[in-house]
């Protein structure tokens, strides 16, 4: 990919940095702000706030700072409110703080501002928060999901309104978002302009850290900011919480720890040492529980992406982290089990699922189960083989997951993923399937939304899928101004009924489908 030349990259640069302070006044008006507090000299908030990982009694905030500052928020309550203090933002955290929420009421609306102090004690920018807490009782709610943000070069286009699937996830006004990984895409270059077949120009804002291939701290934090710069994104985050895990493309494309690149665009090849700064940045700029650090001890230290969050009666949501303990991509025949979660995720899976006693067990994984992701001619970046008989390398690690199922008793599984760039739904049945120890399951898919198509991947049949819906690109790489970017959501009646329809960028609904709760025996 050719250098920016160096007109066009001021240029660009500036009207981002223009486009993002308009944008931030105006995220400080729609919160309250008051004209005093976003006056030169006191800290503003360039990257908006959000909320993460929303349980019934708990939320963690997030926001990113102008300068050295303080988290501070105001949290409703009883008779007063009450003002709690996060942790110190500093250029060690690339100015990024966040407050982890304890002992809030479950069932409620909670609206919450949020502002950095500086070392003097002066507020600066406020902006609110609003999530809702799930009820302990059943109750309706709703949630969408999707993945892949500015990837294959399809960044933030102002001339279409930007990042327009965020807007389109927050008109359905869901309880929270699940983003199915590929939050940012640190290997992919964003370019100031892109030709699109029909000769159209795709006309991007661009920093200097998206403008070739993330391998410095700097460089991947810089992704991140980048996505923040949206005004959709901004406005949908500080409404709706997100669960958030990773996928390769957070460091570069279909990594596995221990490999060594062989791509020219890396002076830095060695893909431990990218995943580790790679990391660290994704856990700076997401709402993520923080681990406990020991009283000395001021380093980074990674949070455990792999989680349950409960989400009421009806549902409990598990995220799964199928990178950091990945073994290598092979052709994925090896007679023995090979990894994708490893044995500590793949038991904590089990026991999690099996205690669950929410009507339904919504498994949120960065790759699919049944589809044929190539990684080269040969070998397979996930579990699938092409090989339709019995479970081989990777798929033995699932199948061992899905027996654990079935022999338990387990209940109303769902699996959501994005990652492949189309959208589809998947059933999954040991009457068509080579493997027959477990019980039917739905497997639905969509994505991107904020970058290029591509699809539709063939179908292994070791575990029986059957494609009931599936819309894909008409070329490979589809700009998404064609409109082919897709988000599911997921609504949960008061009674336990779960209704998924998969949607396009208009939020359009392209299919659906209700799906009643099974008893638990």
């Amino acid at each position: 990919m050719t250098d920016l030349g160096r007109r066009t990259f001021l240029t660009t640069t500036a009207s981002t940095a223009s486009s993002a302070a308009l944008a931030a006044s105006g995220l400080a008006t729609r919160a309250g702000a008051s004209p005093a507090l976003v006056r030169r000299g006191r800290l503003t908030l360039p990257s908006g706030v959000q909320s993460g990982d929303v349980t019934p009694d708990s939320a963690v905030l997030w926001a990113r700072s102008s300068g050295r500052g303080r988290l501070v928020a105001r949290v409703p309550g009883g008779r007063r409110a009450q003002r709690r203090r996060g942790r110190l933002a500093t250029r060690g955290t690339d100015f990024t703080a966040k407050l982890d929420l304890r002992g809030l009421r479950p069932g409620r609306d909670h609206e919450i501002d949020v502002w950095f102090e500086d070392e003097e004690g002066h507020r600066g920018e406020r902006a609110r928060l609003r999530f809702s807490t799930p009820a302990l009782h059943p109750r309706s709610s709703s949630f969408v999901w999707s993945g892949d943000t500015c990837g294959q070069g399809w960044g933030i286009n102002p001339d279409l309104g930007g990042l327009l699937g965020y807007r389109a996830m927050h008109e359905t006004r869901p309880d929270f978002f699940i983003h199915a990984g590929d939050t940012v895409y640190a290997d992919n270059p964003i370019q100031a302009e892109v030709v699109e077949p029909d000769g159209q120009i795709w006309r991007n804002l661009v920093t200097e850290e998206v403008s070739k291939v993330a391998e410095t701290l700097r460089e991947f934090r810089g992704r991140h900011r980048y996505t923040t710069m949206d005004e959709n994104v901004r406005a949908m985050y500080a409404d709706v919480p997100v669960i958030a895990q990773w996928d390769d493309h957070e460091t570069t494309n279909n990594w596995y720890p221990g490999e060594i690149l062989e791509d020219e665009r890396y002076t830095e090849r060695r893909v431990d040492v990218l995943a580790a700064r790679a990391r660290r940045a994704w856990q700076e700029n997401i709402p993520i529980r923080e681990p406990r650090r020991r009283q000395h001890d001021s380093g980074f230290v990674p949070a455990r992406i792999y989680r349950k969050v409960p989400r009421g009666a009806h549902l409990d949501v598990f995220c799964l982290d199928m990178r950091t303990h990945k073994d290598p991509n092979t052709a994925g025949t090896e007679t023995e089990m090979t990894r994708l979660l490893g044995q500590e995720q793949v038991d904590w899976l089990v026991r999690e699922v099996r205690a669950s006693t929410a009507t339904w067990k919504v498994i949120s994984a960065d790759m699919p189960l049944g589809l044929v992701v190539p990684d080269g001619p040969v070998d397979q970046e996930s579990l699938a083989n092409r090989d339709p008989g019995q479970p081989l390398g990777k798929e033995l690690e699932l199948a061992a997951v899905l027996s654990a199922f079935k022999r338990h008793g387990v209940k109303n599984v769902v699996w959501l993923t994005a990652d492949v760039h189309y959208t589809a739904a998947h059933h999954y049945d040991p009457a068509r399937a080579a493997f027959t120890d477990f019980d039917p399951f739905w497997e639905f898919v969509a994505g991107p939304i904020a970058a290029g198509t591509f699809g539709p991947n063939a179908l292994d049949g070791t575990f029986g899928p059957e494609v009931v819906f599936s819309k894909s690109a008409e070329r490979p790489n589809e700009s998404p101004r064609v409109g082919n970017q897709f988000f599911g959501h997921g609504a949960i009646s008061a009674d336990g009924s779960l209704t998924v329809s998969l949607r396009d960028l208009s939020g359009a609904t392209l299919w659906s489908r209700t799906l009643e709760p099974d008893p638990v025996r």
